[in-house]
């Protein structure tokens, strides 16, 4: 999607995200013209495999000892600070916005100074995988469960133009639970989902907003859309997202 929104000759004023897209706006603020190399190196690597590393066992282990979660955060923070390319909000060459969910406060944190690693974690703390990450002596987990898809925070912040980069869950439809474990996932989708289309309801007249296509199939039913460890479609989903993205701004733009 980056890659046709620079050939399309757009190039963002401002970058907000929540979750894995606080990671990938947080690339994109540190160096749009890159962005979309660094990233598609970054994923089609062993990236996923470095954050999410544990066995089944060594899962089943962290999980009965901290009763929380089945992932360690320090293999996170390590990518994030080998990988970025600056350290703190304010060496950014776009202004960056990224939430996170604050447990004692119960509402949204929007980090956009100080230093960019703890932030990105934070918003990327996703509930049961990862601990929540404490910034400041307060708690946050992932920026999803207040805000997963944040139109409404980039129109506030002045935008007139909207492009939103999603992963495709929103195209797929949820399954009905079956499991004890399943009925929090689906949960969580469905408020991630709502807050999205409210906040779509709510834009401003004079504001549009452009949902990049993935081009991939819709998922069925099923936890399998709610998988984040495997990468073996990866390179797929890159190549469908910028072919399906590339058509559709070419139709928006009048290009041809």
């Amino acid at each position: 999607m980056l890659r046709a929104l620079a050939e399309a000759g757009i190039r963002p004023d401002l970058v907000v995200g929540t979750s894995i897209g606080a990671v990938n706006g947080a690339f994109v603020a540190a160096d749009p013209a890159a962005a979309a190399g660094r990233l598609t190196d970054l994923w089609r690597g062993e990236s996923l495999g470095v954050v999410f590393s544990e066995t089944l066992l060594g899962r089943a282990v962290r999980l009965a000892r901290s009763g929380t979660h089945l992932h360690a955060i320090e293999p996170l923070r390590k990518l994030l600070g080998d990988k970025l390319p600056v350290e703190d909000f304010a060496e950014l060459q776009l202004p960056f916005h990224c939430v996170a969910a604050s447990i004692e406060h119960a509402t949204a944190r929007w980090f956009s100074r100080g230093p960019i690693v703890p932030a990105v974690m934070a918003s990327c703390a996703v509930p049961g995988l990862l601990p929540p990450v404490e910034i400041d002596g307060q708690h946050y987990f992932d920026g999803g469960l207040v805000d997963s898809i944040p139109v409404g925070r980039a129109v506030a912040l002045g935008a007139r133009v909207v492009y939103v980069l999603q992963v495709g869950r929103i195209e797929s439809p949820l399954p009905v639970p079956t499991r004890p474990w399943e009925v929090g996932l689906v949960a969580f989708e469905i408020a991630r989902r709502h807050r999205f289309h409210e906040e779509i309801a709510a834009v401003p007249e004079g504001v549009q907003v452009h949902v990049l296509p993935t081009g991939g199939e819709r998922l069925p039913p099923g936890l399998g859309q709610f998988r984040y460890r495997g990468k073996n479609k990866v390179s797929i989903s890159i190549d469908r997202a910028y072919a399906a993205s590339a058509r559709y701004l070419a139709q928006v733009t009048g290009r041809c």
